[in-house]
Order: C-alpha cells, then sequence, then structure tokens
C-alpha cells in the first residue's frame, strides 16, 4: 500500500505521526516523533527494514534527542489508515514481540524499541528461516507426542 495519506494519527497515543523517508528503501514511514515513538508500516513495508544489516539510518536520525512517553501496549488499537481494529499478533518466530497488524490493509503498529528488538533477533534471513523450520518440527513432534498421549488408552 502506498503512501497517500497526509497524516496519521498514532494509534497508542493518538499524536499527529511525522513522515520519515527511508532513503535506501525508498519509502515513507510514519512515526510518532512526538508522542509515544511507536512506528506504523504500511503492508509490506516491513520486510525491508527487519534485518540489522538493513539500513535505518534515517529513522535513528529522526529518534535521535527525543525522549518518548510510555503507552499500555496491550491495550486495544484502530488502524490509522482504514479505523479498523487490528489485531496483537506476535512479529517473529521468537514469540518475544507483540505488534499490533491490521487485516483490512496488511499495516503493522510497532511500538517504540520493538523494532529494534526484531532487527536483533538474528543476524540473517537464513537464520530466521532455520529457526522457524526448527519451531515447525518441534511442533509436529509435539503434536505426535500429544495425540499418542490422549490415545494412550485405545492401545491397551
Amino acid at each position: 500500500m502506498a503512501d497517500t495519506y497526509e497524516f496519521l494519527n498514532c494509534p497508542a497515543c493518538g499524536t499527529p505521526m511525522k513522515k520519515v523517508f527511508l532513503e535506501k528503501q525508498g519509502f515513507i514511514i510514519d512515526v510518532c516523533l512526538d508522542g509515544c515513538g511507536g512506528i506504523w508500516f504500511d503492508n509490506r513495508e516491513l520486510s525491508k527494514v527487519d534485518e540489522k544489516t538493513e539500513d535505518i539510518s534515517d529513522l535513528s536520525a529522526a529518534y535521535a534527542g527525543k525522549t518518548f512517553h510510555r503507552v499500555e501496549r496491550e491495550q486495544d488499537r484502530d488502524c490509522p489508515v482504514c479505523h479498523k481494529k487490528m489485531v496483537k499478533n506476535c512479529a517473529s518466530a521468537k514469540q518475544e514481540i507483540t505488534v499490533d497488524e491490521c487485516y483490512q490493509c496488511g499495516g503493522k503498529f510497532f511500538d517504540y524499541n520493538e523494532l529494534e528488538i526484531l532487527r536483533n533477533q538474528y543476524d540473517s534471513d537464513e537464520d530466521r528461516i532455520a529457526d522457524i523450520k526448527k519451531i515447525a518440527k518441534d511442533s509436529v513432534k509435539m503434536e505426535v507426542i500429544l495425540n499418542k498421549l490422549m490415545h494412550k488408552d485405545d492401545m491397551i
């Protein structure tokens, strides 16, 4: 989705968000620079900045010298683009970060510092994919064990 709106209000604190152009990636993100420090990513933008090797110096420069107020991360939030209720989802295989995602437009909202945490979880996309495969394999093994336990009496 292209950034075609004039401005957005932050879904976490209601403050008008500022446009930050990520020159290396060639797109604009909306950042709550005068409120909570949250970031709005339109659909498909996150994958261009989610690894620590991808340059986000323009965002870092926008954050420089700023302090942000805390927000309740568990509160329900509405999408700043289409105004539908967003859903809280894990942003990585490690399930350490919960972000707000809009199923209508595909946008994602990260609270302050969540992008940095996500970027530091893996050294590369290959490491992330390997972890996802391991988690999927472990999940299948757990399902087999649970099935055996549930049908234990049937075997007697």
